[in-house]
């Protein structure tokens, strides 16, 4: 059993097909997004995760306009701002048009919460807002993600979008979802932190449940990686000649679910789209992490009063 480069994919609910393994571009400053997309396309990826908030659209559209490769050849996926959660097609125009491109092939509604915008001095809606008391300025008055929902459920009629999906969504609010008046569009996809820490075993089994892929982002573990830092993942990977990165994303892709891992190095992208066939044993020893060290959700913003990942 030997590293060799992923070339699996999963088909979503709409018959489209995406690469388990993309790259995330999340914390890609200054020129790092543009390098890095334009890196992990010379080097085969075919799958890029993008967002409006991470503010490097542009980087992102301008890395697959210099790439060469055929547009219908990547999947491109863009996240809508709670602070646009009113107007997603606005906002989706607003994503194309910085991306370059004339459609993208996912869509997803970034958090299960809406942000006001009165507070915002500058016009800039990609933001997190304020309010006084420093705390996020959450929209839940007079609107959900349900109302959100059915917006977005249009967009599929425009062609800009191929699929629409949820990112941090849990049981509970995709049920609620789901049954809600106007809903017609199963989501294609619920883009969540899950890594050994956080291994998420009754959402992925709810999700693949309900014909939702689930997208696997910060899968070490987000900021400076914490979870590479678990000491069984660099002995299992001795077995496999892998790295502890590697052993993730190999348990990841086993575990039947798209995983995003983020680099803006060329030779870590090209190094983290290489898996292993892990053994059932080495498999049972990274799902049984958590239970020894304890769960950790490693990304928790503060969206309160709404209830997030109940």
């Amino acid at each position: 059993m030997s590293l060799s480069n992923c070339t699996t994919t999963m088909k979503l609910n709409t018959g489209a097909e995406l690469p388990v393994i993309g790259l995330g571009t999340w914390r890609s400053e200054s020129n790092d997004g543009y390098d890095s997309v334009l890196a992990a396309l010379k080097l085969g990826y075919r799958h890029i995760d993008a967002a409006a908030i991470y503010l490097n659209e542009d980087q992102v559209g301008k890395a697959i306009k210099d790439s060469g490769v055929p547009r219908n050849e990547i999947f491109v996926t863009t996240k809508l701002w709670g602070t646009e959660q009113r107007n997603p097609a606005k906002a989706l125009d607003a994503s194309l048009e910085r991306l370059g491109l004339d459609y993208v092939d996912l869509y997803l509604m970034h958090w299960p919460v809406p942000l006001k915008t009165g507070n915002i001095k500058d016009g800039n809606v990609l933001t997190i807002p304020k309010k006084e008391d420093g705390k996020v300025d959450v929209d839940i008055e007079d609107w959900n993600f349900v109302k959100t929902w059915d917006l977005m459920q249009e967009l599929l009629s425009t062609g800009k979008t191929k699929a629409i999906g949820v990112s941090n969504f849990s049981i509970n609010n995709l049920k609620t979802l789901m049954a809600s008046p106007n809903f017609k569009v199963v989501p294609a996809a619920n883009q969540v932190e899950v890594h050994p820490l956080l291994p998420q075993f009754e959402l992925i089994k709810y999700c693949q449940e309900q014909n939702i892929v689930i997208e696997a982002y910060s899968p070490f573990g987000s900021a400076d990686a914490p979870v590479l830092k678990e000491q069984v993942l660099h002995d299992i990977g001795k077995k496999y000649d892998a790295t502890a990165a590697q052993v993730i994303i190999s348990w990841s892709v086993q575990r039947g679910y798209v995983v995003l891992p983020k680099s803006v190095k060329a030779e870590r992208i090209e190094a983290n789209r290489k898996i292993v066939t892990l053994k059932e044993e080495d498999m049972q020893t990274i799902n049984n992490l958590s239970k020894e060290k304890g769960e950790k959700r490693l990304v928790d913003m503060d969206w309160s009063p709404f209830p997030t990942f109940q």
